[in-house]
Order: C-alpha cells, then sequence, then structure tokens
C-alpha cells in the first residue's frame, strides 16, 4: 500500500510537529553533506526551530560560506543595477580624496609647515609624534650597525681562518722545496765527483785510472869470489 500524499500546512499539534521538525531537520542535514561530497559543492546549511534552537551544516566552515555569498551578492546585485555601483565607487573616490587630504596635511605639519593656526596642545601632540618617530628610526639604526658590524666580525674571522690555513701551506711548500733542493745538492756533489780522503791522502773518486807495466832495473854484476 503506498504512502499518502502529506498535505503541506502547519501542524497544530506541537508533539507531532516537534517530531516532524526533527525528522524533516535530519534528513536535511544529510541530503546537504551528500550534495557536497557527491557533487564537490560547497554548502551552508543553517536551521532555526521554532524554540530558537540552531542547527546547521557547513562542508567548509560557516564564516567562508557566508563570506562567499555576501561577496556574490554584492556582485549580482551591481550587474543588476549598473547606476548603484556608479554611487558606490563615487564614495569610494570621495572618500580617498578626504584621505588623501588629511595625509598631505599631516605631512607638511611633520615639516614645520602651516603650524599658524595649531593651539599649543596640537603643538605638544605634533612634538611628542616626532620624538617617538626619532627614537623608533634611532632604534632601526643601531639594530642595522649592529647587524652590519657582526657581519664584518664574522667575514674577519673567516679571513684570519683562510690566512692561517694558507700561512700553513707556504710553509709546507716551502720545507717540501727546501728539502728537494739539499737532495738535489747531494746528488750534484756526488755526480761532480767530490773527493774522498782516507787519513792524509786524498783521492779523486773520478780521475781516470792508468796502469802501466815497468821495465825491469838492471842488475850489478856479480863480484868473483876469490879464494883463498
Amino acid at each position: 500500500m503506498g504512502r499518502g500524499k502529506v498535505v503541506i500546512r502547519r501542524i497544530d499539534n506541537s508533539t507531532s510537529r516537534q517530531v516532524t521538525f526533527s525528522k524533516r531537520r535530519n534528513g536535511l542535514l544529510k541530503k546537504g553533506k551528500e550534495l557536497s561530497v557527491l557533487c564537490d559543492a560547497e554548502v551552508g546549511l543553517i536551521i532555526f526551530s521554532s524554540t530558537d534552537k540552531l542547527s546547521d551544516f557547513a562542508s567548509t566552515s560557516m564564516e567562508s560560506v557566508i563570506e562567499r555569498y555576501n561577496h556574490m551578492k554584492e556582485e549580482h546585485h551591481r550587474l543588476l543595477n549598473p547606476p548603484s555601483e556608479a554611487k558606490f565607487w563615487q564614495r569610494e573616490v570621495a572618500s580617498l580624496r578626504q584621505q588623501l587630504q588629511h595625509l598631505q596635511e599631516s605631512h607638511r605639519k611633520l615639516l614645520g609647515e602651516e603650524l599658524s593656526g595649531l593651539s599649543i596642545k596640537d603643538l605638544q601632540n605634533l612634538e611628542n609624534q616626532l620624538e617617538m618617530s626619532l627614537k623608533g628610526i634611532r632604534v632601526k639604526k643601531d639594530q642595522i650597525l649592529s647587524a652590519e658590524i657582526q657581519e664584518l666580525n664574522r667575514k674577519e674571522s673567516l679571513t684570519h681562518q683562510k690566512n692561517i690555513e694558507l700561512y700553513k701551506k707556504v710553509n709546507q711548500i716551502r720545507q717540501e722545496n727546501a728539502g728537494k733542493v739539499y737532495g738535489k745538492e747531494v746528488i750534484n756533489e756526488a755526480r761532480r765527483g767530490s773527493k774522498v780522503s782516507y787519513g792524509l791522502f786524498r783521492y779523486d773518486t773520478n780521475a781516470p785510472i792508468s796502469l802501466q807495466l815497468g821495465q825491469p832495473k838492471p842488475q850489478a854484476p856479480a863480484k868473483a869470489m876469490k879464494l883463498g
């Protein structure tokens, strides 16, 4: 048996009305969540009951949904009503002109111009403002100078460290070169044939050696022996 058609009108019975509200509210919140998930839509739902109870659902956040709604509503309103948009921009231009004029007057006063119409209190306020500005400028200046000094000290330390390393390398190269020169001198001395002395005699190790056979010396004739 099919479900009968429900007449859409206010329910007089408060109990039935509250039960129907709870059921329809839960179903509406469920449909809103399903719509945001299935269709990747940004959904915001706000419900107030007859007893001023709040029920809401937002796919992202209620604040972003409301902000987006107000923005789109303004855009739609401007597109539908061009004259109102022109008036809006005219008001914006007038407001910006007033702000610019006020800033220009303040700037001239800070430069010491157009001070004739100011009272003692206004001049004191202007003086305090200048002193505070100078104090802030000095603090910022000191910070910048301190940072530059720290950077220079860091660079000086790095340069000093590099100089020490270069000095060590130079000394090492000098020692290696000195050892090589000393070794070459010893080899050259050996090649030049330095004379080696043994006791009181000196011999030239590189002098040529010549061997010759000497002639036998003549012997004197033997004397005849006399017999007694």
